[in-house]
């Protein structure tokens, strides 16, 4: 006659038995895990984000500061026109003085097109649209404060 080991649990303590269930039904595991605190990590994910559009904004400013022009050949060279004429090509109209170069630019060499005495451009004379929302907003503030 042969002799029968005893069943897998009885083998088994009972703190094992209870993680070994909760390993195998993870329903139960649910019960024992931290609710995390979500009010902070939604804080720290926020100052994080402020912190770098701070430090973006703050690199947008000095760039600013440091490529404008200073001094007095600040207004002296002014691009006045370009367009695109090839992938990497572009004309360039730029007004020094009195005077109109046309420059073709392309990877490495700017060459002079033509010399022209400067022009009176049809852009210049135009209202910016800056200056156009500005009037219609002021229109639109006044009419309300009149109410």
């Amino acid at each position: 006659m042969k002799i029968l080991p005893p069943p897998l649990y009885r083998r088994i303590s009972r703190g094992a038995l209870a993680t070994t269930t909760a390993a195998l039904v993870p329903s139960l595991a649910w019960a024992e895990t931290p609710v995390p605190n979500v009010g902070s990590s939604l804080l720290q994910v926020t100052l994080g984000l402020g912190v770098v559009v701070a430090l973006l904004i703050g690199a947008l400013w000095l760039l600013k500061r440091l490529s404008a022009p200073r001094g007095a050949t600040a207004g002296l060279l002014k691009v006045v026109a370009g367009t695109a004429v090839g992938q990497r090509e572009r004309v360039v109209i730029v007004e020094v003085a009195d005077t109109w170069l046309v420059l073709g630019v392309a990877p490495g060499q700017v060459r002079a097109l033509h010399q022209m005495p400067r022009q009176v451009s049809p852009i210049a004379d135009a209202a910016p649209p800056a200056r156009e929302f500005a009037n219609w907003l002021k229109q639109i503030m006044e009419r309300k404060h009149a109410r």
